[in-house]
């Protein structure tokens, strides 16, 4: 463009006496350079506003440490060298150090040596830690020792170059305050430094390292980078330690890249955007049609010129030639900027970036930004129970205790004084030492503060309001003295702790109620004696206890404890030690379900999202929780299963997960229950893998626990937990909700829809335009020879069009009317029927209007006829012209006028709803009008405008506000034809998609017809084993199905047979003769049956 701009302005000098035909190629420069410009500062703008958000994510990192003889928690960037800090299940080990106190320590070094298995940590065993590797297992506290860059994480990060800028400006700092005396960050421990100032080089660098490597490289490159001979704690100087990075530079370079491949490419295809697929693919077709009218207009121009000249004037060839095919091809190649839409990565990023930025006042924090758009076509999400549904502030409010159950928590004085004790204990060391229960303050409504894990704080409440202190317990057994700790497991829904009782020693454990009872031998009865717990009374208990707190959606903890003896035991033997256990109490913890929750789980069902709930509670609770919410409905026909059940059922024969069966399962499933991570990850998994539905689902996923990292890896949008979330879930994640709760998913429900809506409109906007420019330039080259719209107007209207368009429309605010309509899909285009509609119609209009000012101006408009002065003297094209300036003007008011309109997408006719709430939308309105009135009025020669009268102004602008009159007009126009002719469009110009189509058409139908002939076959031969399994109960019922499958017959078919027919069968000849009409034959005979 640049290059025939300085030949045209080069030439026309010598051919014109006008000395403003430079005028076009300068336009072009400008045009040029103002979209650059503008894309490049959006660009600088949303990478300042990404580094910011890694910022605060930095800042959000937290750990506890020990200041003032008080535990405290503080920002990562604070930590100094001899902090006490303490380290937890899921944590991101913060800086290097070396251990001090530790339970069942498990560290994960994978990101630093490249091995997978776990590395026990503790006092007696390997002591050090690194920064950068991950808590897996247990808990512990460490003396920071190297923090910053002076860390091992760090250090690898700068010889990677990943903080190379700022290793410099940090040595200039350092330089210029050498007078300053500053200690090192890197020293042996040494407790008598914990009280040293560190400065500001000392904290770690904001950037995180993802800005520069994913996920997989920064692996790829940690994996060889640390030195495997360094058993030492503290290194002698810095000349070895440059060796070593030497070394690992080394390492990284020669290590092999083939074994990572897989997974690159799948955490690519994870993030892939659906609307950036989408959009390529318009842009690509949009590009191809304007280059297609380009060449037309250029080839009519070109052959017109040619005819007219050579062919009827009879003149010969001259250098003046030149000057007209430059200006044929600088008009074609106008068309083209005019036709692709380069403004369209400009409105995503605009959108993008938009609502990012509100979407942090709404509580999200977005950590990928294709998240943010895809959370628009969510349809399916698994959500956590505590603290997403519920506000996650628990508080014991029935318990179980000397064989009195009371529905109302009891005053201390109502309970057994000689238990009380035992119990007091039993929960004071039992539970993680970080949690406790503060004073309140005055932003809690007066409730004491709860600190660290919430059913610890719970039962610690219960401490408190019974007259106890678990800080006195505390102080008298500090957690060094703790002899052994079973952390809890998901698996097996408990935790114990031994210590040191009298002579000997004593367990101690709490967990799931229904769980812990099964361990239980015995029970402290109201005389304080020790009560045997057989089968029965255990069957009891669960019924009338634990069921009855459950119903009320209570979560149930079960407190028992066991003397071990004086003689040490092999305390890794956790299945002989837990075992024979005294039960002290069974309590019902509330955690009630958010005021707000109802409300949002029926916005996700009016949007055509389902929710489902995983939860690790027992299958009552969790179903009293789920009603409450709304999730599930007396009405409705869904699953509720548990962890257990759940995994038999999408299991075949061999123990492998069977798609097919998981495919029956999940379309109904709402709630499962007693599920641990690797549930919510097949869940998760076979959703995204099913192909049941017509689009693909797109899953939607909270998690708040290390082990939830492969299920939000998984999904196509990960939501961790801001408050209670540990860091591997959050690195895990796209999104962090920043208030753990659920009506921040929809919220971002919302914003991702708008952002989809924004691109729509914008696309709705611009297309109209093109199609219009393209048209009336290709017909107008081929009729009269010339374009009635210059190549500086034409470029006005492109930046009108792209750059100042999606300003306006890429940031229109989102409303609740989003969330009433179902996701638009993966495979559905981006451009509806109703937009096709939208888009030909005033197209059309703007087409009409600009043909009957250039052929029947003259009659009504005042003007001299400018198409017939071209046809007599092709040089009058050069000429100023008012029937010209009027197809210009009267085009680019349509525009702005369509503008408007295409802030609607969905047919409403009230087109100014919410016009006042976008700033930037009337804003830039009102400057594009008045900047056209200027450019008309002052334009002149350098716009290629004459000045028009006000009758002509008038008639501008009513073609202008006729664009909303004609809006409505088209709204009364059925869909269903312009939906055809999308088709027909896609069939012919996209002859690819076409087949691709058709492809999947016959493929569909070549599936149904398989599927037609495995359902006769459905019903297989039966064991008389089996027959005998069934005979044996009383009722046959769905749950009896699932319960006691056989290993043959396809449960889940004959399961929906039952229910179709709406059949309970309670004695086994009623289900005979249901199952003889399913199966399509009269049997008269038990044998006959089995047979069939």
């Amino acid at each position: 463009m640049r290059y025939y701009a300085y030949l045209y302005t080069g030439l026309m000098p010598y051919f014109h006496a006008t000395n403003l035909e430079w005028i076009e190629g300068v336009a072009i420069l400008v045009a040029v350079l103002i979209v650059v410009f503008v894309t490049a500062f959006y660009d600088w703008r949303k990478e300042r506003q990404f580094r910011g958000l890694q910022s605060k994510i930095d800042k959000n990192q937290r750990t506890s440490v020990v200041r003032n003889n008080f535990i405290q928690q503080i920002p990562v960037t604070e930590l100094v060298v001899g902090d006490l800090c303490f380290i937890k299940y899921g944590d991101l080990i913060p800086a290097d150090g070396i251990i001090v106190q530790s339970s069942d320590l498990k560290i994960d070094e994978s990101s630093l040596t490249g091995e997978t298995d776990l590395i026990k940590k503790g006092e007696d065993e390997d002591v050090r830690l690194l920064s950068g590797t991950y808590v897996m297992e247990g808990s512990g506290r460490m003396v920071v020792l190297n923090v910053g860059l002076n860390s091992q994480f760090r250090n690898i990060m700068s010889l990677l170059g990943a903080t190379a800028d700022r290793n410099e400006s940090k040595d200039k700092e350092t330089d210029r305050k050498s007078n300053i005396a500053t200690p090192s960050t890197k020293a042996p421990f040494d407790l008598s430094k914990q009280s040293v100032h560190i400065e500001d080089e000392t904290k770690q660098p904001t950037p995180a390292i993802s800005e520069k490597f994913s996920h997989k490289d920064q692996l790829r490159l940690l994996k060889t980078s640390k030195d495997k001979n360094d058993n030492t704690i503290n290194e002698t100087t810095r000349a070895n330690e440059r060796k070593s990075q030497n070394k690992a530079r080394n390492a990284a370079t020669e290590s092999s890249e083939d074994t990572e491949d897989d997974d690159i490419d799948a955490d690519n295809a994870k993030h892939k955007s659906i609307l950036h697929s989408k959009l390529t693919t318009l842009a690509l077709h949009i590009g191809y049609i304007g280059m297609s009218a380009a060449f037309l207009t250029l080839i009519s121009l070109i052959t017109h010129y040619c005819v007219t000249t050579y062919a009827m004037k009879k003149q010969k060839p001259s250098v003046i030639d030149i000057s007209y095919f430059i200006s044929f091809l600088i008009q074609a190649t106008t068309i083209i900027v005019v036709a692709v839409p380069e403004g369209l990565p400009l409105a995503v990023t605009l959108a993008l970036a938009y609502a990012v930025r509100k979407m942090m006042t709404d509580n999200n924090l977005v950590r990928h930004l294709d998240a943010c758009e895809t959370m628009g076509n969510a349809s399916t999400i698994c959500s956590d129970k505590t603290g997403t549904l519920t506000t996650n502030r628990m508080t014991v409010i029935q318990s179980y205790i000397t064989g009195k159950h009371s529905e109302q928590l009891p005053k201390a004085e109502e309970v057994n004084q000689e238990v009380l004790p035992i119990l007091f204990e039993a929960i004071s060391v039992n539970t993680n030492y970080t949690s406790k229960i503060e004073e309140s303050k005055q932003d809690d409504g007066g409730l004491p503060r709860q600190i660290g894990n919430k059913t610890d704080c719970a039962l610690l409440g219960l401490v408190q309001n019974w007259g106890g202190s678990y800080d006195r317990i505390r102080q008298d057994i500090p957690e060094e003295k703790l002899v052994k700790v079973y952390v809890f497991d998901s698996a097996r829904k408990m935790m114990s702790t031994i210590i040191q009782h009298n002579d000997g020693y004593r367990l101690y454990t709490k967990g799931a109620s229904e769980m812990l009872l099964t361990k239980c031998k015995s029970i402290i009865d109201e005389n304080n004696q020790l009560k045997e717990l057989n089968d029965i009374e255990k069957s009891r208990l669960i019924h009338d206890v634990i069921e009855n707190m459950a119903n009320n959606g209570l979560r149930t903890i079960c407190i028992a404890y066991k003397d071990l003896g004086k003689e040490k035991q092999d305390w890794d033997n956790e299945d002989k030690i837990i075992n024979d256990l005294i039960c002290i109490a069974i309590v019902g913890i509330e955690d009630p379900v958010r005021n707000e929750i109802p409300e949002a789980i029926k916005k996700c069902q009016r949007a055509g999202v389902v929710v489902r709930m995983i939860t690790g509670d027992n299958i009552v609770t969790a179903r009293s929780i789920a009603t409450k919410c709304g999730i599930i409905k007396s009405d409705e026909d869904c699953l509720i299963l548990e962890g257990k059940e759940f995994n038999k059922c999408i299991r075949d024969a061999s123990g492998k997960i069977s798609q097919k069966q998981l495919d029956e399962i999940w379309p109904k499933l709402r709630v499962l229950a007693r599920s641990s991570p690797q549930d919510k990850y097949n869940l998760v998994n076979g959703i995204v893998k099913s192909r049941v539905t017509a689009h693909r689902e797109i899953v939607a996923v909270t998690g708040d626990g290390t082990n939830d990292g492969p299920a939000l890896k998984r999904a196509d949008v990960g939501f961790s937990m801001g408050i209670e979330g540990t860091d591997v879930a959050k690195q895990a994640s796209d999104i962090i909700l920043t208030d753990d709760n659920f009506l921040s998913i929809v919220k971002a429900i919302m914003w991702g829809r708008n952002v989809y809506d924004c691109i729509a409109k914008f696309l709705q906007f611009q297309l109209t335009a093109n199609l219009s420019t393209s048209l009336i330039s290709v017909v107008s080259a081929a009729a009269i020879s010339s374009i009635p719209l210059r190549a500086i107007q034409m470029f006005w209207v492109n930046l009108v069009m792209d750059t100042l368009a999606s300003l306006a429309l890429a940031t229109e605010p989102p409303t609740e009317e989003l969330l009433n309509r179902k996701p638009y899909g993966r495979t559905k285009s981006i451009i509806s029927p109703l937009m096709l509609r939208n888009i030909l119609g005033q197209s059309f209009y703007q087409l009409v209007i600009m043909f009957v000012i250039l052929y029947a101006g003259q009659y009504f408009l005042d003007v001299e006829s400018t198409v017939q002065k071209i046809q007599n003297d092709p040089h009058a094209v050069r000429e100023l012209s008012q029937q010209f300036t009027l197809v210009f003007n009267s085009f680019v008011l349509m525009t702005l006028f369509n503008e408007i309109n295409s802030r609607k997408l969905h047919g409403e006719r009230n087109v100014f709803n919410g016009i006042f709430r976008n700033p930037f939308f009337y804003c830039i309105w009102i400057f594009c009008f008045v900047s056209q009135i200027l450019i008309v009025t002052f334009g002149g020669q350098v716009f290629s405008c004459a000045r028009l009268s006000i009758t002509q102004w008038a008639w501008s602008l009513l073609f202008g506000v006729g664009s909303l009159i004609w809006q409505q007009i088209i709204l009364c126009i059925p869909t269903k034809p312009f939906a055809l002719c999308f088709s027909a469009m896609y069939c012919v110009c996209c002859p690819c998609f076409y087949t691709r189509q058709q492809r999947k058409r016959a493929e569909k139908e070549v599936h149904r017809k398989s599927a037609a002939a495995d359902q006769s076959q459905r019903i297989s031969r039966w064991s008389d084993s089996d027959y005998m399994t069934f005979n044996k109960t009383d009722q046959l019922t769905s749950a009896t199905v699932v319960a006691q499958p056989s290993p043959t017959i396809d449960k889940f078919t004959l399961r929906k047979n039952v229910d179709r027919l709406n059949t309970e069968c309670h004695v086994i000849n009623k289900f005979r003769t249901r199952l003889e009409r399913i199966v399509g034959y009269k049997r008269n005979s038990r044998a006959n049956l089995l047979d069939e």
